[in-house]
């Protein structure tokens, strides 16, 4: 849970949320004294210690119920509301399971900053100490096995401009089998080209260095000039496609303002560079001229404005245009969706693959064109390849 040094929902409200949304068991690793400006640090349940927003150690615990012999922290009625909460939490969230959480229907809750550097050491260890050995990855014609001697590995990531001095882009590709070395070269399935990977890299945090070896389960990252997009299955020659890394439709559809007619160049690299990191979903009418975008939440919409203006030189804005829903649409018969597309040519958009996509003003609309168009698929996500 990020930017608890802001003011937000309560920690029990959260876990509420995610469970319900998520059918998601939780159980606490790391818990808030405060947030925003009553923030005071955390218990850490692992370590058994209490931790300010500073990293220093106030007190350690066998139990609980020690810290209540530490009159520091007793008198403070921000760390005692929060004990009180995390007893709540302990009370009706189940402990943890390796077992559970490694087939996916528990997580661990720590709360913390990213901005602040609060929380983050704890988040690697406990994802060092708990994540899984590497597993078959799905992908076709079969799942690939970690254990396999070609190497293999997809591409579940694009930064661009993570160096603004020189414009880098960065694919950072999950090693699925093999024994990958620097200088290798590796097909790229979805275009059928090879590439040599000369100066592939390791980073944690701002720092990165040359990977001269790598294995499954590691990541690594390969600078490119957009050959590489996610979703791309790197090979030693198999043609083989990972699968499970959608695209989801968008819940908010707007339409792009440039400010300055005189940058349309610029606008467009700008949104398709940023649309193949996943920021954002790109889309172009089939009628008019307009640049539509599509995102999950308004956040979204905030750093695209802003990382455009400030990456690209371009300042934008956006406006309603009248569409609340997009779904991808396909199907079996292609004189039908060619008879659709036809039909619905003003609610058609094309997203950066030229896949047709359709735009309804909302819901209703969009059950409608189900119902009138039985033979249509009408998709909320869409594979990437």
């Amino acid at each position: 849970m990020n930017k608890v040094d802001r003011e937000g929902l309560a920690p029990l409200d959260l876990i509420d949320e995610i469970q319900g949304k998520l059918a998601l068991d939780l159980t606490p690793v790391l818990w808030p004294i405060g947030q925003g400006v009553d923030f005071k640090g955390y218990i850490d349940l692992l370590e058994k210690r209490v931790v300010t927003p500073q990293g220093k150690t106030l007190a350690e615990f066998d139990a609980i119920d020690d810290l209540l012999e530490v009159e520091s922290l007793v008198d403070d009625p921000v760390f005692m509301t929060a004990l009180e909460t995390l007893e709540l939490a302990r009370a009706m969230l189940p402990e943890f399971d390796l077992q559970i959480f490694h087939a996916g229907h528990m997580s661990p809750v720590l709360f913390g900053s990213a901005l602040k550097g609060i929380g983050v050491a704890e988040l690697l260890r406990t994802l060092g100490d708990w994540g899984p050995e590497p597993r078959p990855q799905p992908a076709l014609p079969a799942p690939i096995a970690p254990d396999e001697k070609k190497v293999s590995g997809f591409v579940f990531k694009v930064q661009a401009n993570m160096d603004a001095n020189h414009r880098d882009r960065i694919a950072f590709v999950r090693l699925c089998s093999g024994t990958f070395t620097r200088g290798m070269r590796l097909k790229n399935v979805r275009s059928g080209k090879d590439m040599a990977v000369a100066n592939p890299m390791f980073f944690f945090g701002n720092n990165r260095e040359l990977a001269e070896e790598a294995v499954a389960g590691d990541i690594v990252g390969i600078p490119n000039h957009g050959t590489l997009s996610v979703g791309d299955t790197l090979t030693e020659g198999a043609t083989i496609n990972v699968t499970g890394i959608p695209n989801f439709a968008p819940e908010i559809i707007r339409r792009v303002r440039l400010i300055d007619a005189m940058k349309t160049k610029q606008m467009s690299k700008a949104l398709s560079d940023l649309a193949e990191e996943g920021v954002t979903q790109v889309f172009r009418r089939m009628v008019g001229a307009d640049w539509i975008v599509g995102v999950v939440g308004q956040l979204q919409l905030e750093v695209l404005a802003s990382r455009v203006a400030k990456e690209y030189g371009v300042p934008i804005t956006f406006e309603p245009m009248g569409f609340e829903v997009a779904r991808w649409v396909e199907s079996d018969e292609p004189d039908e969706l060619k008879r659709f597309i036809t039909a619905q040519k003003t609610n058609m958009a094309e997203d950066r693959n030229n896949a047709p996509v359709f735009l309804a003003q909302n819901a209703w609309w969009a059950d409608r064109a189900k119902q009138d168009w039985p033979k249509i698929r009408f998709l909320t996500t869409k594979e990437r390849h």
